[in-house]
């Protein structure tokens, strides 16, 4: 079984729905797809990791006339969002090439923004001929980046492809500042100010590295 780590990318509004209803938003920003799945013709849902103001998004997805449905939980700055929305575009295209193909994403999928684009980061698993099909079939104006290519290994220690850009972010520098040293060299406390953080966030964030440290453990073991 072959896996294939990728970007793709597209130019600002030629996305799926929720990226007009967060474009150009300091406020609050989509920093994961956890879920994404069709419900019925002409409308998914999808599970989106927010970071920001919660009330702002809330307010956001209440407004935009793509959205059927929402409900968004969480607190001090992270949360998750449920929202159940027409489909259009690129996501038609997407969710039809891998029932196509028979292609299987690693979920979560980390979202990408850039100046003049948006994306996101996915890991997918298959044959090699489904996954280049599914390459070659990908619609007109998404760009396609190939960050790494082989084959699966049950016992691969993907853990970082798991993470989230914060979390990512937020673990490396615990380790540098000595977090994890014994005795420990800082704290929750100094690590939030280094990021503009509030403490608790920076146990969460945290606290959900390390469970998912220890769910790689449990499964190589």
């Amino acid at each position: 079984m072959r896996y294939a780590t990728v970007t793709l990318t597209w130019t600002h509004g030629d996305g799926h729905p929720i990226d007009a209803v967060f474009a150009g938003e300091d406020a609050v920003r989509i920093e994961a797809i956890r879920y994404v799945s069709p419900v019925q013709e002409g409308q998914y849902v999808e599970l989106l990791e927010l970071r920001g103001d919660l009330e702002r998004a809330r307010s956001l997805l209440a407004d935009a006339p793509e959205v059927l449905e929402y409900d968004v939980a969480g607190a001090d700055g992270q949360g998750v969002a449920y929202v159940q929305c027409r489909t259009a575009g690129l996501v038609d295209d997407l969710l039809a090439i891998l029932r196509k193909h028979e292609i299987v994403l690693e979920w979560p999928m980390r979202s990408l923004e850039r100046p003049e684009s948006r994306g996101v980061e996915v890991s997918v698993f298959g044959t090699s001929r489904a996954i280049q099909r599914a390459a070659a079939d990908l619609p007109d104006g998404v760009r396609l980046d190939l960050a790494r290519l082989g084959e699966y290994e049950p016992d691969d220690d993907r853990l970082s492809a798991t993470l989230t850009e914060r979390q990512r972010e937020l673990f490396e520098l615990a380790v540098d500042e000595g977090y994890y040293e014994v005795p420990r060299e800082t704290t929750h406390r100094e690590l939030a100010d280094m990021l503009g953080l509030a403490p608790g966030t920076v146990s969460e964030h945290l606290q959900r590295v390390e469970a998912k440290l220890v769910d790689a453990y449990t499964a190589s073991s």
